[in-house]
C-alpha cells in the first residue's frame, strides 16, 4: 500500500501562501520588523478603524501558524510511516496537481525538507506576531482602548476616575 500523502489537493500551495504572507506581515522578522510605527488616527473612527485592523491582523497571524502547526505535523505523521519502509519502495507524492510516483528513499528526503521549512516559517510567523502584538498593545494603551470583556474591574475604575477612552467589542 502506499503511504498516505500529507495534504489532500493543497502541493505546495499552503507554504508559499504562508511564505508571501510572511513576506508582506514585514519580511524576515528581525530589524526590518521592529521599525513597524503607529499609525496616527485623527478621529475617534480611525482609532476603532486602525484598532480593528491592528487585531485582524493578529488574528490572522495566529490562524496561520496553527495552519503550518498542523501541516507539520502531518509531515511528521508521513515520515514516520515511511520510515520503517525500504527505500526502493513504490509511493506517490502529490506535487501541485498532479500525483507522480517516486520511491520512499525520493520522497522522504523532501517530505524532511518541507517539515523544516515549514518550521522555519513558523518561527518568523511568532516573531512577527510578537511586534504586531506589542505594536497593537502600546496603540491600546496609547488611546485608552478597553475591549468588552478583557477587564471589567478597570473598565469600572476608568469610568470612576473620569478618563476617556474607547470601548471596543470583542470579534
Amino acid at each position: 500500500l502506499p503511504p498516505r500523502r500529507a495534504r489532500r489537493g493543497r502541493g505546495r500551495s499552503t507554504g508559499a501562501a504562508a511564505a508571501t504572507m510572511a513576506d508582506q506581515a514585514g519580511g524576515s522578522g528581525g530589524a526590518e520588523a521592529q521599525q513597524v510605527e503607529l499609525p496616527v488616527p485623527e478621529s475617534h473612527d480611525d482609532i476603532l478603524r486602525i484598532f480593528n485592523a491592528m487585531r485582524d491582523q493578529v488574528n490572522q497571524l495566529w490562524r496561520k501558524i496553527n495552519e503550518l502547526d498542523i501541516e507539520k505535523q502531518e509531515h511528521g505523521l508521513v515520515l514516520s510511516a515511511l520510515q520503517p519502509m525500504d527505500d526502493s519502495r513504490k509511493c506517490f507524492r502529490l506535487i501541485g496537481d498532479v500525483l507522480v510516483e517516486r520511491t520512499v528513499g525520493e520522497v522522504a528526503p523532501a517530505v524532511s525538507r518541507n517539515q523544516d521549512g515549514i518550521a522555519q516559517l513558523i518561527d518568523k510567523l511568532q516573531e512577527q506576531l510578537s511586534v504586531r502584538k506589542k505594536v497593537m498593545s502600546e496603540f491600546q494603551a496609547k488611546y485608552k482602548i478597553q475591549v468588552k470583556g478583557q477587564g471589567g474591574q478597570e473598565t469600572q475604575q476608568g469610568q470612576a476616575q473620569g478618563s476617556q477612552g474607547v470601548l471596543v467589542g470583542e470579534s
